[in-house]
């Protein structure tokens, strides 16, 4: 197995999710409104909370790195786990199995405390592993720039094409920037976390970019990322 740390964040992910209120799948947690109050509480005690992740609470210290493990909907999971797939197992294989862990984790971490930072009056629990895994598409595209991507647009009618990561990559943190200003308070994605999650893992990357210069990038595939993160 060459990327066994991506394979097991991914199974631990899937786990977390359809054994939680979030999938629907556990009996445990009733349906109707007993569902949707045991899915809030499941949220706030894992999630974070801006509005308490600074008032000293050790336990809202922790809610960072436990976010990163629980998600909001099936989409929000598939969607997170398929842009690991995709880009988290090259990068572990250039970092090294430690420390692609303590990167994802960390950056991760990061990103979620920027994200509450900025919305720090803010009582809207936040979940989800797009902070790490944006910093995992930052490191990868400094370590394979020229590693093909497939990618699908939309206003192309998700017509599936090849291009640089260097030019995808680029495209998808400037959309991720434009749509974090345009941000408001509700139900939507954290894009806050992803502009920080995607510059801290470019920049933690650096050590090991002199590694792959001169070298031809594999090819790879890959798809079109409570608030959501």
């Amino acid at each position: 197995m060459q990327a066994p740390v991506t394979c097991a964040l991914i199974v631990l992910c899937c786990l977390i999710f359809v054994t939680g209120p979030a999938s629907g799948l556990n009996p445990s947690y009733g349906t109707g409104d007993a569902l949707l109050l045991a899915q809030r509480a499941y949220f706030r005690r894992w999630g974070v909370v801006p509005a308490d992740l600074f008032t000293g609470s050790p336990r809202a210290a922790l809610t960072p790195a436990t976010a990163l493990f629980v998600h909001g909907s099936w989409v929000h999971l598939l969607g997170n786990m398929l842009f690991l797939h995709v880009f988290g197992a090259m990068t572990e294989e250039r970092m090294g199995r430690v420390r692609f862990t303590l990167f994802y984790v960390g950056c991760g971490y990061l990103a979620l405390v920027g994200y509450a930072a900025a919305n720090a009056a803010s009582g809207q629990s936040l979940v989800g592993a797009s902070g790490a895994i944006s910093a995992v598409l930052g490191a990868f595209l400094l370590l394979f720039p020229s590693a093909r991507v497939t990618s699908l647009f939309p206003f192309l009618f998700f017509l599936p094409l090849r291009f640089p990561a260097w030019v995808v990559l680029p495209f998808w943190a400037a959309l991720q920037w434009l749509a974090a200003g345009r941000a408001a308070e509700g139900p939507q994605v954290a894009y806050l976390a992803h502009v920080v999650g995607f510059a801290l893992g470019f920049a933690c990357a650096w050590p090991w970019s002199g590694q792959i210069r001169g070298r031809v990038a594999r090819p790879w595939k890959g798809g079109g990322g409570r608030r959501e993160g």
